[in-house]
């Protein structure tokens, strides 16, 4: 295993030996499933439900951070939030095998929300709020704060580091990128001081699985601190349904509406993170399978020119 190529020695034979070391007895049926930074495979296991297997990425989290995860997975479904947490063997949730840091969950099965329906986008604020009411009560130790240096500084230095970005492109990158920081630390700076808690950090609808019994949240691997519309605004597509979350988040908590101004600045930290993101792991074969189009200068040119658009918008 390198740096370069972290999951060169994740064979399908070590995923298997990995969750055997656990006393499960796999039957030989695995399933890759749809994951770029971590890998994660759906193991079938003899006269009993399948499990799930999470490989961490090697060097992004500290095993401290990684526990602090399962913490609030654990303490979540402790309070009866629908929750997907990690299992336990001998005391431990964070494994390890063949050089790898992994962990295992129960398979939970779903297809995904109707972001169409009030009625499911109200359940999904009143899910939220109970999701936040447990991440108020103390801070993490561990995993950082969603800010303008991990969702801006960090990704652009990757982006400038990177043989991506064409030579002839870097200093209007530079500029777009740094007009675009400009402009959200003002959106910040009129928003004021804003109450943080402990997120789920990425809570796009492929993250909430939806059956018969209602919805359950999955992958707490981007949880972090931050203002609770954080959660709140990938799933809104339009203004009527962030007012539908907002039904049903207020039912059981209060909510600041003055963070509704930062959704535009996430948004845009988003989308330049997006792209800082490819450019950090694109030694990983996966990326470039993937993410074809960002070897080409043309998408560059566009990116810089959305950043140009999303700093015009802020301003």
């Amino acid at each position: 295993m390198t740096e370069a190529a972290p999951y060169s020695n994740l064979t399908p034979d070590l995923v298997l030996d990995a969750v055997a070391a656990c006393g499960l007895w796999p039957d030989g049926r695995l399933l890759a499933l749809n994951s770029y930074e971590n890998r994660v495979w759906q193991v079938g296991i003899e006269d009993n439900a399948p499990v799930i297997a999470k490989f961490y990425r090697p060097w992004r989290w500290s095993d401290a951070a990684i526990l602090e995860e399962h913490a609030f997975a654990r303490e979540l479904a402790d309070d009866e939030v629908p929750m997907v947490a990690p299992l336990v063997f001998d005391g431990r949730s964070l494994l390890q095998h063949g050089g790898y840091r992994y962990a295992l969950t129960p398979r939970r099965g779903g297809r995904a929300p109707s972001l169409e329906s009030r009625e499911q986008l109200e359940w999904l604020g009143r899910l939220l709020a109970r999701l936040h009411a447990v991440g108020a009560r103390r801070p993490f130790a561990q995993r950082g704060t969603l800010d303008r240096a991990t969702l801006i500084a960090q990704p652009m230095q990757a982006v400038l580091a990177s043989s991506l970005l064409p030579a002839h492109l870097h200093a209007a990158y530079r500029n777009a990128a740094q007009r675009l920081d400009a402009a959200v630390a003002a959106r910040l700076d009129a928003v004021g001081p804003l109450r943080s808690l402990r997120l789920h950090g990425d809570c796009h609808p492929g993250n909430i699985l939806w059956t018969d019994a209602g919805p359950h949240f999955v992958d707490l691997d981007d949880a972090r601190m931050g203002p609770a519309v954080q959660d709140l605004w990938m799933l809104a597509s339009d203004d009527a349904a962030m007012r539908a979350l907002l039904d049903g988040y207020t039912q059981l908590r209060d909510f600041d509406h003055a963070e509704l101004a930062l959704v535009p600045a996430l948004r845009a930290m988003r989308q330049l993170h997006y792209a800082g993101w490819i450019a950090q792991r694109w030694h990983d074969p996966a990326f470039p399978a993937a993410f074809p189009f960002a070897a080409e200068a043309r998408w560059w040119d566009e990116h810089i020119a959305d950043l140009h658009e999303l700093a015009d918008a802020l301003a």
